[in-house]
């Protein structure tokens, strides 16, 4: 397949891009910038995206069978600008969705977020639980959601949302800014810092889900059938819901195993109010499809993939 993916110099979108082309498929990435291919794809296109221009979206677009949408802003910039969020998680993925309909892209896979839900994720999760979070971040995905479902509820192009929980991982390339995210900001204090700290009491529960299990998904979605994809949403998520403190002392263990170091763990003292609540984001929709969990790469071996990014990019900041 002719597969575009927007934002492919991103976290997500370039390790999913990696992986699809790993796979044989070839691969487009969206930049705004001209460029010439990276060195961590260099069997790639680079198509421009000016997402204010729909003759250069159309040409990017053309001959294109699969369009995967993973640009996007990220949930700290959408909190300082709600108007830009809503501008370009929202209208600039409507504008990207009613170009690829005009020329003949045949499915639509837009990386949205579990966040959508709620802040913070607690109990039951399914694909079924109506979307309340009014965080900018979360609004302006979902902006972006409904435009894809309504072209393809009207026929215009087959649609499907990917709503992801908390992806970690290490990047295709050293110059993505993914160090906000918990785990991955974990290993790189622990190579740069020598020490693990948490802001909190590490008491919350969250679902992670590693970076080649959200490769895998996003692949095995490309070939369904439009009865699998139904309304077109799917959780991904790791189907593992451990306390935050309960993953850093996995990290902690994984760095005595790869770094040969046992970094100390602070964090916020508990009071005695604190509840843990339960989290269960299900993903069994995507189960349903027919994706395989057994085939996945364990979470230790993420944590291990990151540390060692982290020692042989970050190593000597220490």
């Amino acid at each position: 397949m002719r597969i575009l993916i927007t934002g492919g110099y991103g976290f997500v979108g370039g390790r999913v891009a990696q992986h699809l082309q790993q796979l044989g498929h070839q691969i487009f990435l969206g930049s705004r910038q001209a460029r010439l291919p990276p060195n961590w794809l260099p069997q790639a296109e680079v198509l421009q995206t000016d997402w204010s221009n729909d003759r250069i979206l159309e040409q990017a677009c053309d001959g294109v069978d699969v369009l995967i949408h993973a640009a996007g802003m990220n949930a700290h910039d959408c909190g300082a600008d709600p108007v830009a969020a809503l501008e370009f998680n929202g209208l600039a993925t409507s504008r990207l969705v009613d170009v690829a309909s005009r020329v003949g892209v045949q499915r639509f896979i837009y990386l949205s977020t579990a966040h959508v839900y709620a802040n913070p994720l607690i109990g039951h999760i399914s694909e079924d639980v109506c979307p309340r979070n009014m965080h900018p971040y979360a609004s302006s995905h979902l902006a972006g959601e409904n435009a894809l479902l309504s072209a393809a509820q009207y026929g215009k192009i087959k649609g499907i949302v990917l709503r992801l929980s908390n992806v970690f991982g290490a990047p295709a390339h050293k110059d993505v800014n993914c160090w906000t995210l918990l785990v991955n900001e974990l290993c790189r204090q622990a190579v740069t810092a020598g020490r693990l700290t948490l802001r909190s009491s590490g008491l919350q529960r969250r679902d992670f889900v590693g970076m080649q299990e959200t490769c895998r998904a996003v692949s095995h979605v490309l070939g369904l059938s439009e009865e699998q994809v139904g309304d077109g949403i799917f959780n991904v998520g790791g189907a593992w819901a451990p306390r935050v403190i309960d993953m850093t002392e996995l990290i902690q263990a994984r760095c005595l195993a790869v770094l040969g170091s046992t970094p100390e763990i602070m964090r916020a003292k508990s009071s005695g109010a604190e509840v843990t609540h339960e989290l269960d984001f299900q993903i069994d929709r995507l189960l349903a499809s027919g994706f395989d969990r057994s085939a996945n790469i364990n979470t230790a071996a993420e944590i291990d993939a990151t540390l060692l990014f982290c020692r042989e990019f970050f190593g000597n900041k220490r």
